[in-house]
């Protein structure tokens, strides 16, 4: 294996471990937030209904932190240096 396909293959793990640990911060973050200002104001029968919301939100969350932080990530280190493409364009056949 190539060191471009390394470096794709430590990134990918990375960034996928990065992402999810993300969400579970957001989501707990979301969780609090809503048991201290928000659940004791809301009938007892609302709370799945809320933990739904609030992991959707975790969602959305994670997903538009993880985007800048890998605009940020290539803005700083040539990409195309260190890093193999995961998707190759169309090739032509002859």
């Amino acid at each position: 294996m190539s060191n471009k396909k390394t470096n794709t293959l430590l990134f990918i793990l990375a960034a996928t471990v990065a992402n999810i640990l993300i969400t579970i911060i957001s989501f707990f973050v979301f969780y609090l937030l809503y048991a201290l200002l928000i659940k004791p104001w809301l009938p007892e029968n609302s709370t799945i209904w809320c933990l739904a919301l609030i992991f959707l939100i975790a969602l959305v969350v994670s997903f538009i932190t993880y985007q800048k932080l890998v605009k940020l990530f290539m803005k700083k280190v040539d990409v195309q240096k260190y890093f193999d493409p995961i998707f190759k364009g169309p090739t032509s056949r002859g």
